[in-house]
């Protein structure tokens, strides 16, 4: 087990009635994003409601910047604990932690045996013991006894591997269905929670996509929401140059486009083992192709293969990829071919899972790495 202990601020524990305050509010802006922090004002004149509210802020959990309302860092930190806190309540018993490799290696946890030093390996991992008998065996009995550096041995360690790790999250208009966001927005922090208790040498980097893409800074996480749909039309072929594709309406799905910026922000990352997370609950519905967005429903053969050409080059970059298929009402759909086609093509791993599964699915997928596909009743 390791610690890692900090300088204590000097503030004081929040009281029972400012946390039950937080939870609900934090519950609040998970549901409905931006506009739960909008609704403040209706509790400023409440005049008990107020008073808690001035205890968050004292408590650093709340700010305010003029008439607006923001949660501060110390804040969404919480709020990632919480929910890495859940996920591990529900975690089944037996998942291994790490990211262990067979190679000997720096960094890990100590193991039997010892192996030679060789040069950069971190002297507090030298092994006195055997260091001294190689030196009186070189050089006999007696003192003072000199230490070469063919003497040295080192205590072996596991070894250990960074992981830079893409989460993509649909934010098409059908994840407001079933709760499927709320989850997914969960799980993003929870595992953001993860990498930085535990493997603070992995990084995280959060992309939403719906008829485009973008990455989501980690403030901004708790705020995310699916896009609303706007068109109601049983047929949908719409074709905007790419540099007005905010013209175009947004609650589509392009894949093709969060994977072609995730193999962009992996490409700077400089983990060993790179991976993409994909959290989904639908076919792919739009795609770049040349200067223009194109957004088609039903869903077209064209997106199909534009998003399998891009699937195909981030296996060739070498990039693990797991795809977490949201089943509420969607199981029997031809979708499912879709993702069974996206995880052959890759090599990859698929899991079939309801919204209030996946953080457990996507927390032992990072755990264990496992490598076979699973279907989560």
């Amino acid at each position: 087990m390791r610690f890692r202990y900090t300088e204590w601020d000097g503030t004081e524990f929040p009281t029972a009635d400012s946390l039950g305050l937080f939870d609900s509010l934090m519950e609040l802006i998970m549901h409905y994003g931006d506009q739960a922090l909008e609704s403040m004002p209706d509790l400023e004149r409440d005049p008990e409601q107020s008073e808690l509210l001035k205890q968050l802020i004292d408590d650093g959990m709340l700010e305010k910047a003029g008439a607006r309302w923001r949660l501060t860092p110390r804040a969404i930190n919480s709020m990632q604990r919480k929910a890495l806190m859940e996920v591990f309540r529900n975690l089944r018993s037996g998942v291994t932690g790490g990211h262990e490799t067979i190679e000997q290696g720096r960094d890990g946890e100590r193991t039997d045996g010892t192996r030679p030093y060789t040069f950069g390996d971190p002297v507090s991992d030298i092994e006195m013991s055997r260091t001294l008998k190689n030196a009186l065996n070189r050089s006999g009995p007696g003192t003072p006894i000199r230490i070469g550096e063919s003497d040295f041995e080192l205590h072996r360690t596991e070894g250990r591997t960074r992981c830079s790790m893409a989460l993509l999250i649909d934010m098409s208009g059908s994840m407001s269905r079933w709760n499927r966001f709320y989850h997914a927005k969960k799980c993003a922090m929870a595992m953001h929670a993860l990498i930085r208790q535990r493997f603070p040498a992995d990084t995280i980097d959060l992309i939403g996509f719906h008829s485009t893409a973008e990455v989501i800074p980690e403030h901004r996480l708790p705020f995310m929401m699916p896009k609303p749909v706007t068109l109601y039309d049983p047929t949908v072929r719409a074709r905007v140059p790419l540099d007005q594709a905010e013209k175009a309406p947004q609650y589509f799905t392009n894949l093709q486009m969060g994977m072609m910026m995730a193999r962009r922000v992996l490409a700077r990352r400089g983990g060993e083992n790179k991976q993409i997370f994909i959290i989904t609950d639908g076919q792919p519905t739009a795609h770049v192709q040349g200067d223009y967005l194109y957004v088609l429903y039903p869903p077209d053969r064209s997106t199909k293969i534009a998003t399998l050409t891009e699937a195909r080059q981030v296996a060739a970059d070498g990039i693990r990829v797991a795809t977490f298929a949201l089943t509420e009402d969607y199981f029997y759909m031809d979708w499912v071919g879709f993702v069974d086609q996206l995880t052959r093509l890759t090599r990859g791993v698929a899991f079939y899972c309801a919204g209030g599964d996946l953080s457990t699915c996507i927390m032992e997928s990072y755990l264990s790495g496992r490598k076979t596909k699973t279907y989560i009743a």
